[in-house]
């Protein structure tokens, strides 16, 4: 907490995101500080994606995403293929790695990550314009498309597969229609019923993706589209649930984020993990930008936007965790592609803050 409380300060300071400081100081913790990667740690970090993940569904606007979805699906489409294609090849053809070791080499570097991107339009109210509504739906198709990748690939098809599919099913049926009128019996009380709710079907919709061999993440983010009309009407829980994120679980998850990279082993792997950096950005740029261009949006918009979906950190860590547990990628590898997943949160956040920030413009109110 009290390099939580540093990285708060110095963004304070220096006017950069929450999220990259706090990367930041997890790396200088993890090398230079005696920190522990505890079981309480573990959960509380994995309890930080997963809420951060659903607040992050939740500001998925579906007006905006009615009115901007060919932009969001054309975006998020090239923004996955693109780099999972670029750094699988990469990793087969000149990498020498396996297929699948590419395979999750691709899947880990096409994500772009809901967490930094909240954060960001979070803390530059850009979540409240129409380019950061669209931006947040974008992030939702590049990272269903490597959910899906991750499943089909190396999914373990049997009956907890065919169980969590029904069960999300039917809860993503039912539960816009159950929400509401379980906060209207429940109150807002000081006890806080409207929350523990949110966090019971996270928690059980997570375990029970992780009995199927898929990713709690993936059920949070669906669960907050389809609650986002809800939630944006009640921004006052909106907010207490930001505060409980953003106060005492996101740190730990970024924090934690930051201190799996070893600069030892950075000095070592430099140059590979430079090119899965610049095939990530490179294949990005190239998928993105013609796409921005012919949809007209002004250059500054371009630049922003293609520079915020170059990022990575939720789901691109989680891949490659998912490979290195299964036993698909080794130490050397699993320690290449999240500093390079690391790298493309930090860096692209970066320069698109400092030097490509937009005009703040308010979603336009239907007539």
């Amino acid at each position: 907490m009290g390099l939580a409380l540093v990285a708060t300060l110095l963004s304070l300071r220096i006017a950069i995101s929450i999220a990259i400081l706090e990367i930041t100081v997890g790396v200088i913790g993890g090398n230079f500080l005696p920190l522990e990667r505890t079981e309480w740690v573990n959960f509380l970090a994995g309890f930080g994606s997963i809420l951060l993940t659903f607040l992050a569904g939740a500001e998925v606007d579906p007006e905006v995403m009615r009115r901007k979805f060919k932009e969001s699906i054309t975006i998020g489409v090239f923004s996955f293929f693109g780099p999972f294609l670029g750094v699988m090849a990469y990793a087969y053809y000149i990498g020498g790695w396996s297929l699948r070791e590419a395979e999750i080499a691709g899947i880990a570097l096409s994500t772009t990550s809901v967490a930094v991107i909240y954060s960001v339009m979070i803390e530059s109210r850009q979540n409240e314009t129409e380019l950061g509504k669209m931006i947040i739906a974008a992030t939702f198709v590049t990272d269903l498309g490597t959910v899906l990748a991750l499943g089909i690939l190396f999914a373990n098809y049997n009956w907890y597969m065919v169980l969590f599919i029904a069960v999300l099913a039917i809860s993503l049926f039912i539960l816009p229609k159950f929400t509401p009128w379980f906060f209207l019996k429940a109150g807002n009380r000081i006890s806080e019923p409207e929350s523990k709710f949110i966090f019971v079907i996270l928690f059980g919709l997570g375990g029970l993706a992780l009995v199927a061999k898929s990713e709690a993440v993936l059920p949070a983010y669906l669960v907050g589209m389809v609650l986002a009309p809800f939630f944006l009407a009640n921004r006052t829980l909106s907010h207490r649930m930001r505060v409980t994120a953003f106060t005492m679980l996101t740190p730990f998850f970024f924090l934690k984020a930051g201190s799996l990279i070893k600069i030892s082993t950075l000095w070592d792997s430099a140059l590979l993990v430079s090119i899965f950096l610049i095939i990530k950005v490179a294949t990005k740029f190239a998928g993105i930008w013609p796409t921005m261009e012919l949809f007209k949006f002004t250059r500054r918009e371009n630049m922003y936007t293609t520079l915020l979906m170059s990022t990575g950190l939720t789901f691109g860590t989680i891949s490659a965790l998912f490979g290195y547990t299964n036993k698909i990628i080794n130490q050397e590898q699993y320690t290449i592609l999240v500093t390079a997943v690391i790298l493309s949160a930090v860096v692209p956040t970066v320069i698109a803050q400092r030097w490509f920030q937009p005009e703040m413009k308010e979603v336009k109110e239907n007539v």
